[in-house]
């Protein structure tokens, strides 16, 4: 090394030179390697959790809380969801390839009023296999039976077009 350490005497200034050699070579093991992801990549692959909550005005107010400042709103859901990931874009490198979990907070009885609507559109669909399902066997032993199409149709309330849609998924 090509420094020189006026003031001091000769074995300080070897102790001060020996001192930087060693630091320069625990900070060449130390440096980054080319295996390892620039911290922006890093951050893209994590998940995080959005929280999504209304304000007086009716606009959707969205913001990550695990990264600080990360914060946005919209009209819509829609909107506030598009531009949440807009923002944490700034953060992270590829937003659109994060995992963003969702909280949509909303009053107990509106949570309570979607999961009665979601469970009773639930059961309709199984009713409606199954009505559909009675209706192809109820078709089925009508053709059986010699009736034409235009009959069994005329009974069940259907098209003989439909009747024979049914009688054909056998």
């Amino acid at each position: 090394m090509g420094v020189e350490f006026k003031g001091r005497g000769r074995r300080a200034d070897e102790a001060i030179r020996r001192a930087l050699e060693l630091a320069a070579r625990d900070a060449s093991r130390d440096r980054a390697r080319s295996r390892t992801l620039p911290r922006k990549e890093v951050a893209a692959l994590k998940s995080y959790t959005a929280i999504f909550e209304r304000d007086e005005s009716g606009s959707w107010l969205a913001r990550i809380p695990s990264i600080r400042g990360c914060h946005t709103y919209g009209r819509t859901l829609e909107q506030a969801r598009t531009r949440l990931r807009e923002a944490l874009g700034l953060w992270i490198d590829r937003p659109e390839h994060a995992v963003i979990e969702e909280a949509i907070r909303l009053p107990a009885d509106l949570r309570t009023a979607i999961q009665r609507s979601r469970r009773t559109r639930e059961r309709a669909e199984r009713e409606r296999e199954n009505a559909q399902e009675q209706t192809r066997a109820a078709a089925e032993a009508l053709v059986d039976e010699g009736l034409s199409l235009r009959d069994a149709g005329e009974l069940l309330g259907l098209s003989h077009q439909r009747v024979q849609q049914l009688v054909q998924t056998q």
